[in-house]
């Protein structure tokens, strides 16, 4: 078995981390105290050079060190290091991070572009407007002279009835005629159902 590896030179006093985990398995809080203070930096490091923002990288750490809590009775020495088993928990838990924040951003891309999207086909739309204009411009031509301009200056133009007698010298209830006429013709031409 190999022998424990110390910075300093010096053992540490007490149980090594396997034992501690066994010992935080069975509840200690003094035993997670002291797994807490071994640990945490190393995970801090490891989730830190997975997700690269300190912020996200603390949290998670958190995440870890009350995952190690929780989850101490499922630690088998057999498998491997308690540190092992420790960082596993943590690049798991930073790979899961970065998994999400991508599936997060993928959501966000598709609903901003569905948010883009038209409800209709604007060419389609498009070529159908285009289509009526040129039916409605046929169709005008087929009005007689006093019509087309009394439609025009009141359809197009927005004057009222009496407005389109004054421009054209011509009386209120010719101009009244003259339009109802037109639009009739106009209607019949166009093929819409009254």
């Amino acid at each position: 078995m190999k022998e424990a590896v110390h910075i300093s030179g010096i053992p540490s006093a007490g149980p090594d981390l396997q034992e501690l985990l066994v010992q935080v398995a069975r509840g200690d809080q003094d035993a997670f105290t002291r797994v807490y203070d071994q640990v945490s930096g190393p995970v801090l490091g490891l989730v830190r050079s997975v997700l690269r923002d300190p912020a996200q990288s603390e949290e998670v750490a958190q995440e870890v060190l009350v995952e190690v809590w929780r989850t101490a009775p499922r630690f088998q020495p057999s498998r491997g290091s308690a540190m092992n088993w420790v960082l596993t928990l943590a690049h798991h838990r930073a790979v899961d991070r970065v998994r999400s924040a991508e599936a997060t951003s993928a959501r966000e891309h598709k609903a901003a572009l569905l948010d883009r999207t038209p409800e209709f086909d604007e060419v389609s739309e498009q070529v159908e407007t285009r289509l009526e204009r040129e039916q409605v411009r046929r169709c005008l031509r087929t009005l007689s002279e006093l019509q087309r301009q009394s439609v025009t200056l009141a359809y197009y133009q927005g004057l009222t009835y009496r407005e389109v007698g004054e421009l054209l010298s011509v009386p209120l209830g010719t101009i009244k005629t003259r339009l109802r006429d037109g639009l009739i013709r106009l209607r019949d031409c166009l093929g819409v159902n009254a």
